[in-house]
């Protein structure tokens, strides 16, 4: 009996193996299409029959994708935009966060209800009202309106960061108190060096959001020199011919320093994740 049952359970999970590498081929084909088609000429792209690996690696779709367009300086726009994100949503998300976990006030539980209630607000329904603020206080085709907002809180982040704070005991807290510290020194002598997994995982959604965006700058940015990497791509695309190859060259760039990113910072992130939610 219990050799059928054994026999069973193998079964299950060889079956389950299975299915999870059939979904994992799946799941990295548009990848690996990115890959070969950043190596082939745009004929051989969509050539019938379709050819699975490029009969030459022309190495030379990178070297024009950098010469056709400014890829350097849309790089260097883009890592500014996301060092400053990066700087916004660290500290303002972390501060707020401190006040709803560690600080008893008057109201706190409504206001962190509101905080939360404005990520049901569809952020579409946002875009004309901000464009025509920005516009009015003189921001357009700047970077203002692609990096203040960030220093000004994040409804997720807050309650991503808010949760994991509330798993730090509040001995902690107390002890500080009792050798003379005042909040901000708990904050930053005692919170902020226990958040590393938190922090981390709102890094690596920040750099994420600010590297792949592509609607915002193309609604601020009218100048070609504030162009990001993501309007630089579609530099390549035109109404009736498309240069396809430098596109999947350009965008097998643009997508290497995500993979970096995740692949050293994935055991880090995972662990914010999976403690931000040890209590409510």
């Amino acid at each position: 009996m219990r050799t059928s049952m054994q026999t069973r359970g193998v079964g299950i999970k060889i079956v389950l193996y299975v299915l999870l590498t059939v979904f994992t081929i799946l799941m990295l084909f548009p990848f690996f299409w990115l890959l070969r088609s950043s190596f082939m000429s745009s004929r051989e792209i969509f050539s019938v029959p379709m050819k699975w690996w490029p009969s030459q690696l022309l190495w030379s779709n990178f070297v024009q994708t950098f010469q056709d367009a400014p890829f350097a300086l849309y790089f260097r726009n883009t890592l500014f935009l996301v060092v400053v994100n990066l700087i916004g949503a660290i500290l303002s998300n972390s501060f707020i966060a401190f006040g709803f976990a560690r600080i008893k006030f008057k109201g706190r539980n409504f206001w962190f209800v509101c905080v939360l209630l404005t990520m049901m607000i569809p952020s579409v329904v946002m875009f004309i009202p901000q464009f025509i603020g920005w516009k009015v206080l003189g921001a357009y085709n700047s970077y203002w309106p692609l990096t203040l907002p960030s220093f000004f809180g994040n409804s997720f982040f807050i309650f991503l960061l808010r949760q994991f704070y509330l798993s730090i005991p509040l001995d902690y807290d107390e002890a500080a108190f009792i050798d003379g510290a005042n909040y901000f020194t708990i904050y930053s002598k005692v919170i902020l060096p226990l958040s590393k997994p938190a922090m981390v995982t709102v890094g690596v959604f920040t750099f994420m959001g600010t590297w792949n965006d592509y609607f915002n700058p193309m609604l601020y940015l009218s100048s070609q020199k504030l162009w990001t990497l993501q309007l630089g791509l579609s530099s390549f695309l035109g109404q009736y011919t498309s240069n396809w190859q430098l596109v999947m060259a350009g965008a097998l760039v643009t997508l290497l320093p995500m993979l970096i990113v995740f692949f050293f910072a994935q055991k880090t992130f995972i662990e914010g994740i999976s403690l931000s939610g040890v209590k409510g």
